[in-house]
Parts: structure tokens; sequence; C-alpha cells
């Protein structure tokens, strides 16, 4: 089976594939201080939930937007799992050509969202990805990577808000019910909620009239399912783009 690992700031998602099918997937909070050793015995709890163990893991790729994780999850790959895994990054085939003018400059998740987007809608397209930034890739109808948009994340914006504002309380992020709050938690989420929404439409929006074409925006990453509902824009939501378009690269650099 094929481990697939996305590293991020916030969350890692872990995915397990057989062939093409995944067959369990999990998120935890990044640690990332964390050593190969530490990772390595959560890994093993996680299979143990499958009934599996590092002996079936025929191979991993990981994508980590955390140095120092990369190293050790490299190393992790190298004790435990029999060196049979690659960090997705220089080297690697993706069969997508990267039109910007630093190609090392992409995050790798990035890159696996744009892949399996494009594989997805087969035609131009936008991977809005919702993470601690929310980054918005775009792919061309030809299959190129043309460049995106990083902005600033939810949770960044609702930490901000609760520690220089020092009546304004920390919120959980629920669709509110109306525009127009009735209390001082209700208008913050309204204001994140709504003001996320808007301000992925008029990206998108601006993206597509840049690009000329029609494109197919696919949402995925943990505050999607708070913001998407309210958006006009995002045609679809995935939550496990990241680790599909895992899978794509490393069937494409199997051989």
């Amino acid at each position: 089976m094929l481990l697939a690992v996305d590293v991020g700031n916030t969350q890692t998602h872990l995915g397990v594939y057989k062939g093409p099918e995944l067959v369990e997937h999990w998120r935890f909070a990044t640690a990332r201080h964390a050593t190969a050793d530490q990772l390595a015995i959560e890994l093993a709890a996680l299979l143990r939930l499958r009934g599996a163990s590092f002996e079936d893991v025929e191979a991993t790729i990981v994508s980590s937007v955390v140095p120092t994780l990369a190293q050790e999850y490299e190393q992790l790959i190298g004790r435990y799992l029999r060196g049979a895994g690659v960090l997705l990054g220089p080297g690697l085939s993706t069969g997508m050509a990267i039109r910007i003018d630093n190609p090392l400059e992409l995050g790798p998740d990035r890159l696996a969202n744009a892949v399996a987007a494009y594989e997805r809608c087969g035609g131009a397209c936008i991977a809005v990805d919702f993470g601690t930034a929310i980054n918005y890739d775009v792919v061309s109808s030809a299959g190129d990577y043309l460049g995106g948009v990083i902005s600033p994340g939810i949770e960044i914006s609702l930490e901000a808000l609760s520690q220089r504002a020092a009546r304004l309380p920390r919120v959980d992020l629920e669709p509110p019910r109306t525009a127009i709050g009735k209390g001082t938690r209700h208008a913050i989420q309204s204001g994140v909620v709504f003001g996320y929404a808007g301000s992925v439409d008029g990206i998108v929006r601006r993206l597509r009239e840049e690009l000329g074409e029609e494109a197919t925006t696919i949402a995925t990453g943990g505050f999607a399912h708070a913001i998407v509902p309210c958006c006009e824009e995002v045609d679809e939501t995935d939550d496990l783009l990241t680790l599909e378009g895992l899978r794509l690269i490393w069937e494409r650099n199997r051989d």
C-alpha cells in the first residue's frame, strides 16, 4: 500500500491507498519539533487502527511545507520504511509544466493540488486550499501551472483579532444565521465567514478574467466547510485533493 503524507503548518493529513483507492485517512496537529522516532510512533499507532503495520507500507510520498519535518520524515522513511519513499520536490516528474518565474518557490502542497485538480477537471481549473494561508493555484486548459495567489488564512485572522482587540473573544467558526450580528460573537462570525467568502469570490473572478477561459474551481482544506457554502464562485469541494495529487505524482514516478 501507498502512504501519502501532507505536512502543513497547522495540520498533517495522512492517507493510505491500495491502488487508486483511498482506504483510510487521518488528520492530526503538526508538531514542528517532532523527531523521526516520535513521528514513527504516531504513524504506527494509526496503522494499527487498520490492522496494518510498517511492513504493509510498500511506498511513501511526503509533501512538507515545514523544512525541519521534511528532514525528519526522510529519516523515518529510511529507518522504518525500508527507504521506499520520496519527498515531493525538484527531480520528481509531475506531468505538469510550471510557468512561474522560479519553480523552486512553489510549495509542494500547492503543486499536488494543481495536479489533482487538473486530473479531475481535464481542463482549466483553480484549486483553493483553506489552510494556514489560503492558496489559489491556477492551471490552464493545456495543463500548465500558471501561478496563483496567497492570502492570510482564517485562523490567523481570528487569532490576530482576539489578541489585538482586548474585548473581542475567540469564536468558533460556524456559518452565521444572518449577516447582521445580534451579538459580538455573531458579528465576528459574520465578518469572518461572509468576509472571506466575498474575498474568495472576488479573487476567483479576477483569476478567471485573467485566464480568459472557463475554469472549474475546487476547494479543499480544513476551513473549506465553513466558507464554501457562502461562496458563489466555488464549484466543488474535495477534502482529499492534496492526498490525491500526491498519489498521482507517485504513480507518475514509479518507473
